[in-house]
This record gives C-alpha cells, structure tokens and sequence, in this order.
C-alpha cells in the first residue's frame, strides 16, 4: 500500500496534503484532469493533513530563498519530520513535491521517497487553484496579500545580492555604445545631406562625421566665410591646408543659397550630433574604467570593446568564464555556424574576437590558428577574472605577450615561450601587486576610520561648547539679574534715606523757626498807648 503526500510552499506557510486511495493511471484521464479545478472533487481526492503558517515576513524569505537554492530549511524538516506517517513493510510513505531539485535534497535529508510530475503536478495545480479554500481560515485576500508582499521580498534581495549587478552595467554600456555609433552614423549622414545643398564641396574636404559637423556649425552661411575665419577653421580640422580649401571653394561653390531659418535649424541639428559624439567618448571613457574593475586581465588581453561584446553576449562574466575555449571561438558567429552544419560546409573560425588587432595582423592562412589560440587565452582571462579576489591586470599583459609571441613565431618562425614559465613569473607578480593593493586599501581604510574619529570628536566638542554657552548665558543672566536687583535695591535704600534725611530737617528747621519766633517776642515788649498820644500831641 502506497501513501502519498503533496508538500506545497505558499507565502502563508508549508502544507501537507494526504492523497486518498487512487489509481494513478486513472488520474491522469483528461476528464480526472478536469476535474481538479472543480473545488467539490478536489476534496474527494485530498485533504490537509497539516499546515505550518510562517510567524513573519522575515521567515517567509528565509524559508523561499532556501527553496529556491535547493535546500532544506530547519522550519521546513522538522514540519515534514512531525507530520510524515512513518514508513513500514506493509505500507510505502511517498512525499510528492514540485521542484526535483528541493526533492532530491529531501530524500538525502529526511529519507524519504520522492516522487515530482505526472500526478504531483496535476494535484499541485488543483492546490494552487483552491488552496484558500482548502486551509481553514485562510482567505483569498490574505492569500494574495501574503504573495505580493514575499513576491517583492524575494525580488528585492535578488536584485540586491546579484553576483552580477556589475557585469549589468557593463552590458547596458556597451549597448547603448553600439546604439549611439548608429545613431550618430545615420544623423550625420543626414547633416551632409541637408547642408549638402548649401555647401556640396565640403562633403569631399571633409570625411569625418564629427568634424563635418562641427564645420557646419561654425560656418554656416558659405557666403560670411573670410580670412578671418581661417584661424577657427584650423582649430577645428587641425590641417591648414583643409582650412584654406575650404575656404577656397566657399568662394565658388555651386551650393544655392539658404534661408536664416533653414541655417538657424541646420546649426542645431549640428550641435546636437556633435553633443551625441562628445557623450559617446565619455561612455567609452567610463566603459574603460568599468572593465579595468571588473575584467582586468581580458581588458589588457582583447581590448575593452572587444571584452565588453564577449561579456554582454554570455550574459554575464560567469556565464563566459564557463564557456569552453571553441564556444568562445566562434561566440557571435551562431547563424554562420549552425548554416554551415546544416549545408554541411566549412564552419566559422571566429566570431566575436574577430575584431581584436592579433586576427587583422595575421596572415591569412595563420588566421584560424590565431584566432584558436586567442579564445583559449581569452578563456583563461575570464577565470581569473571572475574568480579572483583582488583584480589586477597581470595575467592579461603575460597572456597578450604569449599571443603576440604566437603570432610571430607563425611569421618568422622564433620559439615562443613555454606557458609554466610564463604563468610562474605571473603568478610572483600578481601577488606583488596584490599586496600593493591590499596595503593602499588598508591605508585607505584607516584613513577614512581617523576622518570618522575627528568628526566625532569635533561634534562633541561643538555640542560641550554649546552647552558650557548656555551655562554661561544662564550664569550671566542670572548674574545680571542680580546686579540689577542690588542697583535697585540700593537706588531704594538711598531714596528712602533721603526721604528720612529730608523729614528730619524739614523738623529741625521747623523746630529752630519756632525758637527764633519765640526769642523776638520775648526781647520786643509791647509799648503802652498813653505815651504814644503825649508823642503824638507833641508833635502835632
């Protein structure tokens, strides 16, 4: 008797189904198959045997990244270990889950027998289906909640752990540098076109795109174009003998005339090509330094274009690095090769390498060996670069000397090298350098950790000076507050001391009146009335 389970991850948790006795033969008829997306006989055939709900987001993803990798996690082995009926002679426990590769590291772990598609996969897509109506509890709702929220959980830490997040930058580069040579091509082309009717002679002066472009920015009207403008005409084809033929055949030219508003639209077309041509040289600057980072030695071996393609069309500097040295051969060259296989003719002897200088300075009997020997150097580069640690360009400049060796012991016939020898001295010098680096970096790093230190410093002394200000703005008022308190204190006590002063002479003064008074009544008696009338009678 054969027990089945169905193992099936949701972001809400783990859950274990229990398969009823069934046919296997009979659940793969198309009208069984059906049958599974009605809810009603989905019930007949299983039903939950368990449920492991996770306890937060963080140990959704946890649970899903292990999955995705191929392995088990603790959450997951001790809910299987838990809730799997134990196996016997009479009955076989088989545990039917979706992804071989999680199946095959469950039957090491727990051991257990594994079985994934025919029945599995019709059952899982029957759980997928219905499985908020199979967990009691659970709603459609939170169902697609808990997906989008671990959907962007799990996308997010993708992006953010990517081992190739630098080779993107690489691929986008090149790209848009292959886009731009087009673009710039074919607007050119329209530039001598149009400034073509005006000025047809420049078009034969002048074959660069760029500088024609820039020619008929600066001249515009043939007709304003004098002597003195042969100084600018020189600065910007770098010939004067060019200058002065342009010069000379704006004098005859058989161009018809333009309009201000025709010219005033040429110019800015112009300048917007000429701009198109100044970013393109600054992407292929930064191009340069991005695969001195991450591709040193397939840099120095092939070029940066050239190692930039290579990479952009593996997909990813991993991707290259696996690739044998016959793929890398011909990678780029797909349609050729597989067109020669099918007309049984001479398959291709390169493909992408085709444009680095060693394949152009070879002769042409020696070019398919060249470019063998190349992609097995090329091969090597993309090891080292992908696997080492600290990336230095060593190794490209020992292997582009073994290259150029090779392709002049094809011309003249001298011994090249043998590649121990060569890998030897690499080898002493890559460590060399390595330890260079790592010494600088370190410095580096302790500069950086003393600049951090300083900034502390600084910022806490800056916030122990604020506040012994403020301790000092407090003191200081309160220290003025109570100077103020003591001048009005003391303005009070000499008011009222004068106020005391002023009473008690007002009293003496009053007191001294009074005796003054006292004193002249005392010593002027009055005189009496008779003697005044004898005077009186007297006198008359």
């Amino acid at each position: 008797m054969v027990l089945l389970h169905v193992l099936f991850e949701h972001a809400a948790g783990y859950a274990l189904f229990a398969v009823k006795e069934m046919e296997e033969i009979g659940m793969l008829l198309p009208q069984v198959e059906d049958s599974v997306l009605n809810i009603g006989k989905l019930n007949n055939i299983l039903k939950l045997a368990a449920f492991f709900p996770f306890k937060s987001a963080q140990a959704a993803l946890e649970n899903i990244n292990a999955i995705s990798e191929g392995v088990v996690h603790a959450d997951l082995k001790l809910f299987l270990e838990t809730n799997l009926p134990p196996g016997g002679k009479k009955k076989k426990v088989l545990l039917g889950v979706s992804d071989s590769k999680i199946g095959a590291t469950l039957q090491e772990e727990i051991g257990v027998s594994i079985q994934t598609g025919g029945v599995v996969a019709e059952l899982m897509r029957g759980i997928r289906l219905h499985f908020h109506s199979l967990v009691k509890g659970l709603t459609d709702q939170a169902a697609s909640k808990a997906q989008l929220g671990l959907g962007h959980s799990y996308s997010r830490a993708k992006v953010k752990f990517n081992v190739n997040r630098a080779d993107n930058m690489i691929i986008q580069s090149i790209a848009l540098l292959d886009q731009l040579d087009k673009d710039i091509n074919t607007f050119s082309m329209r530039v001598r076109e149009w400034y073509g009717y005006h000025f047809p002679e420049l078009i034969k002066i002048v074959s660069d795109n760029t500088t024609y472009c820039r020619l008929a920015r600066l001249i515009g009207n043939r007709k304003e174009l004098s002597e003195e403008s042969l100084a600018a005409l020189e600065e910007v084809v770098m010939d004067s003998a060019k200058a002065q033929a342009i010069l000379d055949a704006s004098r005859s030219s058989m161009g018809m005339d333009i309009s201000p508003i025709d010219l005033i639209n040429i110019e800015s077309f112009s300048s917007r090509v000429v701009s198109l041509a100044e970013y393109r040289l600054e992407l292929q600057e930064y191009l340069r330094s991005k695969m001195g980072q991450v591709a040193p030695n397939l840099a120095a071996l092939i070029g940066e274009v050239v190692g930039a393609r290579l990479i952009s069309h593996a997909g990813s500097l991993t991707n290259l690095a696996k690739y044998p040295a016959s793929t890398v051969q011909i990678l780029g060259a797909e349609k050729a090769l597989f067109r020669a296989l099918k007309t049984r003719g001479n398959t291709p002897k390169y493909g992408l390498i085709f444009h680095s200088t060693f394949i152009g300075r070879a002769a042409a009997k020696n070019k398919g060996r060249i470019s063998r020997y190349l992609a097995n150097k090329c091969t090597i580069a993309s090891r080292i670069d992908c696997f080492s640690e600290v990336p230095t360009s060593v190794f490209g400049d020992k292997l582009r000397d073994q290259v150029e060796e090779r392709l002049s012991f094809y011309e003249t016939g001298e011994t090249p090298r043998k590649n121990l020898d060569v890998m030897k001295e690499a080898v002493i010098e890559a460590g060399e350098v390595a330890a260079e680096i790592k010494r600088k970096l370190e410095k580096k790093e302790k500069k950086r950790k003393k600049r951090e230190k300083r900034k502390l410093e600084a910022l806490a002394n800056a916030e122990e000076e604020d506040g012994g200000v403020n301790n000092a703005e407090t003191n200081g008022e309160e220290h003025e507050e109570t100077e103020a308190d003591i001048v009005v204190k003391k303005k009070k006590k000499k008011h009222t001391e004068e106020e005391v002063t002023n009473g008690t002479e007002m009293k003496k003064k009053k007191k001294k009146l009074s005796e003054v008074v006292e004193a002249e009544l005392v010593e002027e008696p009055p005189q009496p009335e008779k003697k005044k009338r004898k005077h009186r009678s007297g006198n008359s």
